[in-house]
């Protein structure tokens, strides 16, 4: 976001740029990570004004954004999803949550079940994400926030700011519908863990909250 304006500053001189399309890779087909992998992708694109489909098997990802925007999303995923995973697995290693119940969804019903190794890394997972997210929006936010609050001839920033980035939301819509062969929408995670809690939704959030964002230079499926 805080380069936004820059770039396209930038692309008048150097060659406007286009909307492009980038392949990730999330993971083998049947790994349990893979949905939860998606979901932090998912957070880190629609962070930086890009659309995502998600493949059928939840292998993999494509981006729907600017090259510069899917640069920063790629890095970003890159560090994010090896620190969540690390993390994960040194909570679930110390085992912490032994002893600890949370409240799991079966055939509608609510039902308090004792944690195994498996659902205490989905609620550290689903924890972590949405703890991820929560900075994600912040960051966006402030930046915004950090720009002159009024437009004048002497300090357009704002008003500038808030264009640019609303038309590039515009033109990376528009390229999606036209090169999108997705049907749907990804369902993304549905299994019994829905409201971490206990040392898990603790060791997640925290983990998010140390987790380094500043190596991007910006944070501005089926249909996501």
């Amino acid at each position: 976001i805080d380069l936004a304006v820059a770039r396209a500053r930038t692309s008048m001189r150097e060659g406007r740029q286009q909307p492009e399309a980038r392949t990730t890779t999330i993971g083998e087909k049947g790994r349990r990570s893979n949905r939860h992998l998606i979901t932090l992708y998912v957070a880190i694109a629609h962070a930086n004004d890009a659309q995502v489909d998600v493949a059928a098997n939840s292998t993999y990802v494509i981006g729907y954004g600017m090259p510069s925007d899917l640069e920063v999303i790629e890095t970003m995923f890159a560090s994010l999803s090896v620190h969540m995973v690390h993390s994960g697995q040194q909570y679930v290693t110390s085992r912490q949550w032994q002893g600890e119940t949370y409240v799991a969804v079966v055939d509608r019903r609510r039902r308090t079940k004792e944690h195994t190794a498996q659902t205490a890394r989905v609620a550290f997972y689903r924890a972590y994400i949405a703890r991820m997210e929560e900075r994600l929006t912040q960051a966006r936010r402030q930046v915004m926030q950090d720009l002159p609050a009024t437009s004048s001839e002497s300090s357009p920033d704002r008003a500038t700011g808030e264009l640019v980035l609303r038309e590039k939301a515009q033109e990376v819509s528009a390229f999606h519908r036209r090169a999108s062969d997705a049907r749907g929408r990804w369902g993304g995670y549905s299994g019994g863990v829905r409201s971490p809690s206990g040392s898990a939704a603790t060791a997640g959030r925290s983990a998010a909250s140390r987790a380094r964002l500043t190596d991007a230079p910006e944070i501005g499926g089926k249909r996501e």
